[in-house]
């Protein structure tokens, strides 16, 4: 889920009340708080903890809400860990540590450190080596389903083996981390995605998951190629650049970005606009 904000910065908790209800009512059965898509780098955790704490009151009762509280430093992860359990999620979303390149022991180490401090709440770890650099190779994912309450891996790189390899093992729930490879995951038998577009085509991924695990693959994979040019758009520069601006001009009004990240230029802005209007994604005053 986008971390919306206000005119002046700051984090908008009304507008992301009715973002977390938005993506409710249309087919996401989970929300992630707070993370790549969130801006997470950018969101202290004061401000996660008060979007953690505003979700699972507004939409808490109505699906599962997972924090992330993944980073770079065990023991901050550790303690934001245990301070969003206050909040009552459901769960957590941890990346693996990027920058200080930790060897396999040290990644391990880390997320059963995190996981001990989720007591017993489920965690998903997020293999995304074209962030992190490190890429959790099937070896190293199995030692991590060996934690207790590991139980799944927001897979974002396309390498198909290793997502069949996931599968197969049976240790881990494979996630689709990136939205292209939702329908190659569902055909290996993966549970579905951590996904970016959900927010503008939500009830369409809903009917793409849906028609995989009925087996009608076929009608699926029409729904896939049919999204195939909002995806791109949707990628057009980094995430959620195009995002929050495909949001804003659907009317959800997620405000800016903080910096690093920019705002859309006026051509990435016309790609968007192009590709909603081809997708026919109705702005949310007209829904």
């Amino acid at each position: 889920m986008v971390t919306p904000f206000a005119s002046d910065g700051s984090v908008s908790l009304e507008s992301a009340r009715r973002m977390a209800n938005h993506l409710v009512d249309t087919g996401s059965d989970g929300i992630v708080v707070c993370g790549t898509t969130g801006e997470g780098p950018t969101v202290n955790d004061r401000e996660k903890l008060e979007m953690f704490e505003t979700v699972v009151s507004e939409v808490g009762s109505r699906t599962t809400v997972v924090a992330n509280t993944g980073s770079y430093d065990t023991h901050h992860s550790v303690a934001l860990t245990r301070s969003a359990l206050a909040s009552g999620v459901d769960g957590f979303l941890v990346v693996t540590p990027y920058y200080n390149k930790p060897p396999a022991d040290g990644i391990v180490a880390h997320f059963q450190a995190v996981a001990d401090a989720a007591e017993g709440r489920p965690v998903i770890a997020y293999n995304i080596p074209s962030r992190v650099v490190i890429n959790l190779e099937p070896e190293l994912l199995f030692r991590l389903a060996e934690i207790e309450n590991v139980v799944g891996v927001k897979q974002a790189t396309p390498d198909l083996d290793q997502a069949q390899a996931i599968v197969e093992h049976g240790g881990l729930a494979l996630y689709a981390g990136n939205d292209d490879l939702m329908l190659p995951f569902l055909r290996l038998g993966g549970a579905g995605g951590i996904c970016v577009a959900s927010h503008v085509v939500g009830r369409r991924y809903a009917e793409m998951i849906a028609l995989a695990g009925a087996g009608d693959f076929d009608a699926a994979e029409r729904i896939d190629e049919e999204l195939v040019p909002l995806l791109e758009a949707l990628a057009v520069t980094t995430n959620p650049i195009p995002l929050k601006a495909a949001l804003n001009m659907l009317g959800h009004d997620v405000g800016g970005l903080r910096l690093p990240l920019v705002e859309a230029t006026d051509a990435q802005q016309a790609t968007i606009r192009a590709a909603l209007e081809t997708a026919a994604v109705q702005p949310v005053a007209a829904a």
